[in-house]
């Protein structure tokens, strides 16, 4: 009895190793990690070393329990690169407890309320004449453009963000990684 029951535990063992890495082969590696889309936004950037600054703001903004919610979203996820290439001590200061609203304000102007793959965007653009409006979460409108076959975002400030890997899914919408912060006008 107990080497049956060990088999069945061993089968079920395999059946989910195989199920994730199911779920990870339709999704790219982002910052050397396989993205689940059986995992939420916030559990999928946590492995992304690429996404430690991003995740570090989503948890001072107290926002881990809204991007672990239902959604569905669409997060464009700026790289730990881009988070740097703002000016110096600008991620430190926005960390700290008093500048919570405005660090949530950028925050939400990388968030669609929406489940967007790009080719969808890309239809838009197309649809739209080259260039589609994007309202997120935070009130930010971004201008959302093709260069190439590279999908771009201007915010508000004139800022370009290029979306640098597309379509990574998750359980509660999907995460386009850029190479940008995209910046509210105020």
């Amino acid at each position: 009895m107990r080497k049956f029951a060990s088999m069945i535990a061993a089968g079920a063992f395999a059946i989910n190793a195989l199920t994730g890495t199911a779920f990870a082969a339709d999704n790219p590696m982002v910052g050397g990690a396989a993205m689940y889309a059986n995992k939420n936004i916030v559990q999928n950037a946590m492995n992304s070393k690429d996404h430690t600054t991003l995740v570090a703001a989503v948890k001072a903004a107290g926002l881990v329990d809204t991007l672990s919610g239902k959604g569905p979203f669409t997060v464009f996820a700026p790289t730990n690169e881009a988070f740097a290439a703002l000016p110096p001590g600008t991620v430190d200061t926005l960390l700290k407890p008093e500048n919570k609203a405005k660090l949530t304000k950028i925050l939400t102007c990388h968030v669609v309320a929406a489940d967007v793959m790009s080719d969808a965007i890309g239809k838009m653009i197309a649809k739209d004449g080259g260039s589609h409006m994007v309202k997120t979460v935070g009130g930010c409108m971004l201008k959302a453009m093709m260069k190439g076959n590279k999908i771009t975002l201007t915010d508000e400030t004139g800022g370009v963000a290029t979306v640098t890997i597309a379509n990574v899914k998750q359980s509660n919408g999907v995460i386009h990684v850029i190479d940008k912060v995209l910046l509210p006008a105020s």
